[in-house]
């Protein structure tokens, strides 16, 4: 959204019947009008409205966060979210999961010639209450059009900064023998919500994508406990791949308990039925949280206190192992290997 500019225009943007021409990437008036109407007027803040090229804003005490993340989910719009959300929800859970407090999203939009302006100020809208909700601004971005063929619409990039409070450190290589795996909630639902919609299936009760922000559940968390050794939200790849990078950055092993995963019936029996997994199905609003076994009851019971975390569950424990495999106890007794993700289970899912 560089170079926001105010201008007087002969007739404001058609959004109810208008589409995206190369004009509006041009970075003339069409490009500047695009901006100010529907960007500007979505996003609404001072840092944006004094149209640079950059935000600048003040440096809070604590390690600075920095994430970004690209968003070319097909369709669109889903049960439970759309393209707007994810987009900010993604990043800001991304920052979160260092313990930091997110503060300011840049947004760079992709759009293809032909695409609907009802769309994109759908999209746009999404994007500012999501951003309102977790309490972040959209400071500065970008826009660019391509031909039609070129873009499936939109595609979208945030790019996201936070800062750690003193005295908390949560990282991927920080989790030891004995510690505990929690999971914050019921796994599968995003990516199940967007393959039923993308193959027009339906079941007896919807299944709906679980994309939020997690920054209030994580700020609730480490007040109750900020001894949190590890946090990863397990969006592509699942639970399973997550658990996996965990264990590889901080040279453990882990074991689950199949028993206590929590899979919603709805999300299992869809899985059942397409073939999949739901520990390798994507998540947009859940985190795995790996603390001290003697810190677990408190902050499982924190997470289960709130809204976000009711269905949380602890699920495995970390132990040594110096191949860093995830194992699982099956219902059934026995043992498994649970493999990193091989290949994509489901392209195009944020």
């Amino acid at each position: 959204m560089s170079g926001v500019v105010k201008k007087n225009y002969v007739r404001p943007l058609d959004i109810k019947n208008g589409r995206i021409d190369m004009g509006h990437g041009a970075g003339g008036r069409a490009s500047a009008q695009l901006i100010e109407e529907l960007f500007v007027t979505a996003f609404d803040n001072a840092w944006l409205k004094q149209g640079n090229d950059q935000a600048a804003f003040a440096v809070q005490t604590g390690r600075m966060v920095m994430a970004t993340d690209a968003h070319v989910v097909s369709p669109l719009f889903f049960p439970g979210g759309d393209i707007g959300c994810l987009s900010v929800h993604g990043t800001v859970n991304d920052i979160a999961m260092s313990g930091a407090t997110p503060l300011y999203l840049a947004a760079s939009f992709i759009l293809e010639v032909g695409f609907a302006l009802a769309d994109l100020k759908r999209i746009v809208d999404s994007m500012a209450a999501a951003a309102r909700q977790a309490g972040v601004a959209i400071v500065t971005g970008d826009t660019k059009v391509v031909e039609r063929g070129k873009g499936d619409g939109v595609f979208i990039t945030t790019t996201g900064v936070g800062v750690v409070p003193e005295g908390i450190v949560v990282d991927g290589a920080s989790a030891k023998q004995g510690d505990a795996i929690i999971v914050s909630g019921t796994i599968g639902d995003h990516g199940v919500a967007i393959m039923s919609k993308r193959e027009s299936l339906s079941f007896d009760t919807e299944i709906r994508s679980d994309t939020a922000a997690l920054n209030g559940l994580v700020n609730h968390m480490l007040a109750a406990m900020p001894r949190v050794h590890v946090m990863r939200d397990p969006t592509r790849g699942g639970l399973a791949t997550t658990l996996n990078e965990i264990a590889t950055q901080s040279g453990v092993g882990m074991l689950l308990d199949e028993a206590a995963i929590p899979v919603a019936p709805q999300v299992d029996a869809a899985c059942e039925f397409l073939g999949l997994d739901p520990l390798y199905v994507a998540n947009e609003c859940k985190l795995v949280a790996i603390c001290a076994p003697d810190d677990a009851p408190q902050l499982l019971a924190a997470m289960q206190s709130h809204p976000l975390g009711a269905h949380a569950a602890l699920i495995g424990v970390v132990m040594e192992d110096t191949h860093c495999f995830v194992q699982m106890k099956t219902r059934f007794g026995g043992r498994r290997i649970v493999d990193w993700l091989s290949g994509e289970q489901l392209p195009r899912i944020c």
